[in-house]
């Protein structure tokens, strides 16, 4: 992993100094919200994806870094409505933005940073660029819509899970390497290639988020306990719990979970068989299938550094505990 930290400590100053720089612009308590998401402590995966993909492919311009953040910015923004929408108290350890600044003040913020991603990207005048930050659009919001559907009828489908984890995760990651690649070449096969390693990278990555959730306390994660559960989101930990269940027992829990009347207790004991029986480490393993996909995805590149180190980024989501 030295290749990844090395290429995260030259890449991230100048990642966060173009988005510190444009939030800078931002009018009003639009720019505090965006500064709260923008700024707190975060991974800056999707910019440093779309600099190697780029790089990847021999594109060596400085600015790489405007069209890099845009993914950013665009991530951002889905995290402000995402927030809302669960009502979540929490986002990377520090309290979400509509407590801090009140709902109708983060939509807009969300609204602003949407906007600034796609003109960013406007600015380019190539329409390839254009259209795949549109369409990352279009599939996280489809993503959301499909999940509010899921917990208002919760069910164990493995295929509707992964159309929502699809959405709501794996396609912005997908973008971010297709971003890269389009505005590094011409050649639709080097586009796919690294759009479906990100695509690939990006399930494993909602996987492990979902696997994290069951495994560590508040403390480490910087989220709720067992947040998923409590929002009433069915992903693949608790879909294996409910699949090992006898009876009416997994219709029965599904029909408390989505009334949201499942006591504290019940919740507590159904956390800790989930960590009991390695539910969670059980998805991470689904998750290392998708890295080992991802990764095959490159063999159409030429050896480089940034080849080797899109590979440690894929190994590197394995191993996140937050």
């Amino acid at each position: 992993m030295t290749e990844l930290l090395a290429y995260f400590e030259q890449e991230l100053p100048r990642i966060n100094g173009f988005l510190i720089e444009e939030t800078d612009k931002l009018a009003g308590l639009v720019k505090g919200v965006a500064k709260h998401v923008l700024l707190a402590p975060g991974k800056r995966i999707r910019p440093v994806l779309t600099i190697l993909s780029a790089r990847g492919l021999g594109y060596t311009k400085d600015d790489i870094y405007p069209l890099a953040c845009s993914l950013e910015l665009l991530h951002a923004a889905t995290l402000l409505h995402d927030d809302i929408l669960d009502d979540a108290d929490l986002r990377r350890g520090v309290e979400a933005s509509h407590l801090v600044f009140g709902v109708t003040e983060t939509v807009l913020a969300g609204d602003v940073l949407l906007a600034l991603a796609n003109r960013i990207g406007a600015d380019y005048g190539i329409s390839r660029i254009s259209y795949i930050l549109a369409s990352a659009i279009m599939s996280t919001a489809e993503g959301e819509i499909l999940e509010i559907a899921h917990i208002s009828e919760p069910k164990v489908d493995r295929d509707v899970y992964m159309d929502i984890i699809i959405g709501k995760t794996a396609r912005l990651i997908e973008a971010s390497c297709r971003i890269g690649a389009a505005i590094a070449s011409d050649d639709s096969d080097l586009e796919d290639a690294l759009g479906n390693f990100g695509l690939n990278m990006g399930i494993a990555f909602q996987l492990v988020d979902d696997a994290i959730d069951y495994e560590s306390p508040v403390g480490d994660t910087g989220k709720p306990e067992g947040g998923d559960l409590r929002e009433g989101k069915v992903t693949l930990p608790l879909i294996l719990y409910l699949e090992m269940l006898e009876g009416n027992e997994a219709q029965n829990l599904l029909a408390e979970i989505k009334d949201r009347t499942i006591s504290d207790a019940k919740r507590d004991a159904v956390l800790e068989s989930i960590r009991e029986q390695g539910l969670g480490t059980k998805t991470r393993q689904y998750a290392a299938d998708y890295i080992e996909k991802a990764k095959e995805c490159l063999s159409l590149l030429d050896d480089s550094v940034e080849c080797l180190v899109l590979k440690q980024a894929a190994d590197f989501v394995l191993t996140r505990r937050k």
